[in-house]
């Protein structure tokens, strides 16, 4: 499928869409594409505080997505 076909094929789908959550995620997502550098938006201690969760990553500080789903019943 070429891409101008599938441009078409979402367009149809999301002139479609009721799912508040979708078309407002898919908003998320078309302006993260925008040229700005979000990065640069944040203030200090949110980049001191996204810097340490990528440290707790690295270091292996983690709990899998099912556990914390399963601990609190989700």
């Amino acid at each position: 499928m070429g891409l101008e076909a599938i441009k078409l094929e979402l367009i149809e789908w999301l002139a479609q869409l009721e799912d508040a959550d979708t078309i407002e995620y898919l908003k998320v997502v078309k302006d993260s594409k925008s040229e700005a550098d979000w990065w640069q938006e944040l203030t200090p201690a949110q980049k001191q505080s996204l810097e340490r969760g990528l440290k707790d990553v690295e270091a292996g500080r983690v709990t899998p997505h099912d556990e914390v789903k399963a601990r609190f019943g989700l």
